[in-house]
């Protein structure tokens, strides 16, 4: 009867090498799941020289692209939110796995920009997959542990990202090299493989999955309280959106390098496609270890300092992170570039966990909501960052001869870009210095959080 009640109740540590019980295999299941999602979002960011040169893209036409990438997030990630309430974070994520897939899978039929840029915007509904995977971690871990769960769940997935710009080039050169298609088409074979991904993934989730540690939402008579709008709730209180800035500073420059780093390796420093996708995945891969890193430090700062403290911390980081940025944008040579690239990205993703460590403390009767809403804030930053982009990029050309015969290529040129975006995120880090997420006057205990579901 013990062990029974044990297993039924959220875990009070995290054991990464454990999967022992449907609190654990959920854990290893949605942090995996989030990584092939992130995988498929980002699965042509490495791949957009070839699509350009095939599709002729204009310098215009790719801003565009980038833009309704991160555009669908935002409204789905607000929506996601009360769908998983509902129904349950099992069915939800399995549906949109299903339907994700579609498009990774149908963009290699794109044949002009109309059909690319539609196929774009339908993959990114994917990146509402981040609000699943927190929203389910949080159930299966107590209250003490949560943070460093959900960063770590985090952390995980996002490195997916990193995978799509290291690999996906691979994939491309293999499905070449092994005769199946030619180079131009390479990129279209190649999102056959995210995409098989996320069907398998929607097998696994379906399967071995549970709503939370008692089960499933229909077995165990789970009913939405809908007597209160937490919506209204999280949006009336300002520290709600100090963190929605700072998540777009943080996560939506995070998504925004993920994109435009491989094109700015490839026509800035001359770097082949392959360099650049291993360059740039490089820098998803931080995301294993500086998003857990930020939570933990975050949690460990707070029972110093105090939640006042957790934010001066946020402060920080987001300082150093536009200050890599504006260095990384004035690098003379690849190795420089790579190297700031590092250490800017380190602060930026630790910034991502110290954010999703203050969440929690915002309104404890409103967590979900709170949660969605600086989700979302992540994406409209790299919609934002995605217009400067197409705004600042410098376009160029440059003649080069391939098996002998030589070639006109268009160049763009994101060093301005990258520029003006460092010194506005020294800006944001100086907004959130200035105005603490937390007051003195108006702080939440553990004991107060504990008292109210993690996840609205």
């Amino acid at each position: 009867m013990s062990t029974t009640t044990i297993n039924n109740q959220p875990l009070g540590k995290l054991n990464i090498f454990s999967l022992k019980g449907v609190q654990m295999k959920t854990f290893h299941i949605t942090w995996f799941t989030f990584f092939c999602c992130f995988f498929a979002w980002f699965g042509m960011a490495p791949l957009m020289k070839i699509a350009k040169e095939q599709l002729h893209l204009t310098k215009d036409q790719i801003g565009n692209i980038q833009i309704a990438s991160v555009s669908a997030t935002i409204v789905a990630r607000l929506l996601i939110g009360r769908l998983v309430d509902k129904f349950g974070p099992r069915i939800i994520y399995t549906w949109l796995l299903l339907l994700c897939a579609i498009p990774v899978l149908l963009i290699g039929f794109s044949n002009s920009y109309t059909s690319f840029l539609l196929f774009r915007l339908f993959i990114g509904v994917i990146g509402a997959s981040f609000v699943i995977t927190q929203f389910h971690t949080s159930v299966m871990f107590a209250p003490a542990i949560k943070g460093t769960a959900n960063a770590t769940a985090g952390g995980f997935g996002n490195a997916g990202a990193g995978a799509a710009n290291f690999f996906m080039p691979l994939i491309a050169s293999a499905f070449t090299v092994l005769g199946f298609c030619s180079k131009e088409d390479s990129w279209r074979y190649a999102m056959t493989v995210p995409g098989a991904l996320l069907l398998i993934c929607a097998f696994l989730y379906y399967r071995y999955t549970k709503d939370a540690p008692e089960g499933n939402y229909k077995d165990t008579g789970y009913k939405v309280d809908t007597k209160k709008n937490t919506f209204l709730i999280a949006i009336k209180d300002y520290r709600t959106w100090v963190l929605t800035i700072a998540y777009a500073a943080s996560f939506g420059v995070e998504i925004s390098v993920d994109n435009f780093a491989p094109i700015f390796f490839t026509d800035s420093f001359g770097a082949t496609l392959a360099v650049a996708g291993m360059a740039a995945g490089i820098f998803g891969w931080i995301n294993l270890i500086a998003r857990p890193m930020g939570g933990i430090v975050a949690d460990k700062v707070g029972k110093v300092w105090g939640y006042d403290g957790k934010s001066f911390l946020l402060s920080i980081l987001l300082l150093l992170e536009g200050v890599g940025i504006i260095w990384f944008a004035k690098s003379g040579n690849l190795a420089m570039a790579i190297t700031m690239m590092l250490i800017f990205g380190f602060s930026l993703k630790m910034a991502n966990g110290a954010t999703y460590s203050l969440v929690p403390f915002v309104s404890p009767k409103a967590v979900g909501s709170v949660a969605g809403i600086v989700g979302a804030g992540g994406n409209i930053g790299a919609m934002l960052i995605a217009f400067m982009f197409k705004a600042k990029a410098a376009h160029g050309t440059k003649t080069v001869i391939e098996n002998g015969i030589s070639k006109t290529k268009d160049l763009i040129d994101y060093t301005a870009a990258f520029t003006l975006l460092g010194f506005i995120i020294v800006g944001v880090g100086i907004a959130v210095f200035i105005f603490r997420t937390v007051t003195a006057q108006k702080k939440t205990t553990v004991t107060e959080l504990a008292a109210v579901p993690a996840v609205n």
